[in-house]
């Protein structure tokens, strides 16, 4: 989902009632970030508190590329990171995920593993349909076991975008904070819908409705639920005691804009890129009798914060024999304060860039090769910025080029290396990037090797259902990367 989305943070058709109530309820970030602009290192990111560079969310099977978690690949997420919700069970919390993990599919990488208590949700995105010969179709949990699988028992209709996906993760969410309310539970929910990823889908009685397409009906399905969710709590008489985070894990994907794609509003290109429109996202904070209504943060703000900012209202400490990246956000978010800190967006093994305060430097420009780009895949649609978004990845280490998105949000007017302003901005950048760099312990790269024998085959559970599938001979590569 994009930063233009939401009619909170302008989109014409204000299609978002709830979410914009929801920022009216609590508080508005306009300069939030995810750590990468794809899904799964943002959301290694998010539980882990650290870079995905750390995490080892990322590949070194070349330069700067994107990488995540399709069903081949062999890695994920360490036993040796920490979780949050490994962390928030000290505190006695009782942690649930729905929706989508991404962070590695094999039996180790399993969210019940890792601190999770309850699934309802998929280890991969809903792509499909497969023809379980070639490539499985990707399972779909309860807990433990695999209850089904996308497109045969978890129905997706291609042609016309409906599925009830999100009216699932609706109830699952609403029966949880129940459950847990009744027995005076303390309790982290992971809500993480995907009916916004392409193929979209939307549930029937949303198909149709926005003015903005099945994008668009995705969208105010994911808003209505929303609504009812923030609703429960207030019937429950939680809500005073409940913090709720509302952000997105990367961009709006413009490689399927217009029918499938959303809005990055004034920001410039989209997903898989690490110019603004990739990687600064949607985000709404609120806790009723706590965050004071109707509030707007400059803050610059990462999802890694939430790791910290969780552990803070829970009592407890970061773990102190790692980097962690992500800030508590408590001061900001109850006392108005504002706290001085970069943000650095990495593709893959390469740092391109940091903000500080409200310059951006870029150390390396890249939006696709010009052999994808010659095959229809454009991350920057109607957006080319003269060597801004180029098609070869190109190097700006010794002269960075400086934007003030103050001034030009939109990263298309590269203050001149001459003046005053970019000597004074540069100074300061420099020296932060510098330390950045020299204290940079990289974590062992999990998503460099695939191999077809390991994809969704036979997950748990599949005997009972007689689903399980013969996998072929193992034969494990390097994975290809193209972006």
């Amino acid at each position: 989902m994009g930063w233009g989305d939401l009619g909170a943070f302008g989109e014409p058709s204000k299609e978002t009632p709830n979410l914009d109530q929801m920022a009216a309820e609590g508080m508005l970030f306009l300069d939030f970030y995810t750590a990468n602009p794809l899904c799964s290192p943002s959301r290694a990111a998010l539980l882990t508190g650290r870079l995905p560079v750390r995490n080892g969310f990322y590949t070194t099977n070349a330069h700067a590329r994107n990488a995540y978690t399709p069903q081949d690949i062999v890695g994920g997420i360490q036993d040796s990171e920490l979780l949050l919700p490994e962390l928030l069970k000290k505190a006695g919390y009782i942690n649930k995920i729905i929706g989508k993990w991404h962070l590695g599919h094999r039996p180790q990488f399993h969210p019940l593993k890792h601190g999770f208590d309850e699934w309802f949700g998929s280890p991969n995105c809903h792509f499909g349909p497969y023809d379980n010969r070639e490539l499985p179709n990707i399972p779909v949990y309860r807990d433990w076991e695999m209850i089904g699988r996308y497109y045969e028992d978890f129905k997706i209709d291609l042609k016309t975008g409906e599925a009830n996906l999100t009216q699932l993760y609706l109830q699952e969410a609403l029966d949880f904070i129940s459950k847990q309310q009744a027995s005076q539970q303390p309790f982290f929910l992971y809500w993480a819908i995907d009916a916004t990823h392409a193929p979209v889908y939307a549930s029937k009685q949303f198909l149709g409705t926005s003015q903005r397409g099945l994008y668009g009906d995705a969208v105010r399905e994911i808003d209505d639920s929303i609504g009812k969710i923030l609703r429960h709590l207030q019937q429950l008489g939680i809500s005073e005691n409940t913090f709720v985070f509302f952000t997105s894990d990367n961009g709006a994907a413009l490689i399927s804009a217009p029918k499938q794609g959303g809005s990055n509003g004034p920001f410039l290109c989209g997903k898989q890129t690490t110019f603004e429109g990739g990687m600064r996202e949607p985000a709404i904070a609120w806790w009723p009798g706590h965050i004071p209504a109707g509030g707007v943060s400059h803050q610059l703000g990462n999802v890694m914060d939430l790791f910290t900012t969780s552990l803070s209202l829970a009592g407890l400490h970061p773990p102190s024999d790692r980097q962690i990246d992500g800030i508590d956000l408590l001061p900001v978010m109850l006392q108005g304060k504002l706290i001085d800190r970069p943000i650095f967006y990495y593709r893959g093994n390469e740092m391109m860039a940091v903000r500080v305060g409200l310059y951006k430097a870029h150390y390396w420009t890249w939006s696709n090769s010009w052999e994808e780009y010659g095959k229809g895949t454009d991350f920057c649609p109607g957006q080319s910025v003269s060597g801004v978004t180029t098609h070869t990845q190109e190097e700006h280490t010794y002269l960075p080029l400086l934007f003030h998105l103050g001034r030009d949000p939109g990263e298309k007017f590269p203050l001149s290396f001459a003046s005053e302003e970019y000597q004074l901005a540069m100074e300061r950048i420099t020296g932060i990037v510098q330390q950045h760099k020299d204290t940079l312990v990289p974590g062992e790269p999990q998503l460099n090797v695939c191999d077809k024998a390991i994809m969704n085959w036979s997950p748990p559970g599949c005997e009972k259902l007689g689903k399980c599938l013969k996998p072929p001979e193992s034969d494990p590569k390097k994975c290809s990367w193209p972006h």
